[in-house]
């Protein structure tokens, strides 16, 4: 599962860049882009996902946005 992948893809489809969804979401700049290697918190998954629209499982499956 990549949530980094998964979250880039939502965003690109929803024309959203995700710059902007951290800036609107609270998350600071950039730490989307680590979400691989790091593990960041429901709360922060969970804004996101509100976000665009999406659930969390959504961003957490393992087959992505296919």
């Amino acid at each position: 599962m990549s949530l980094k992948r998964n979250v880039t893809q939502y965003a690109k489809k929803k024309n959203v860049p995700v710059y902007l969804l951290e800036e609107e979401t609270g998350i600071a700049r950039g730490s989307i882009s680590r979400w691989d290697d790091i593990n960041p918190g429901i709360d922060k998954v969970k804004a996101v996902a509100d976000k665009l629209g999406v659930t969390v499982d959504e961003l957490l499956a393992e087959n992505g946005t296919e």
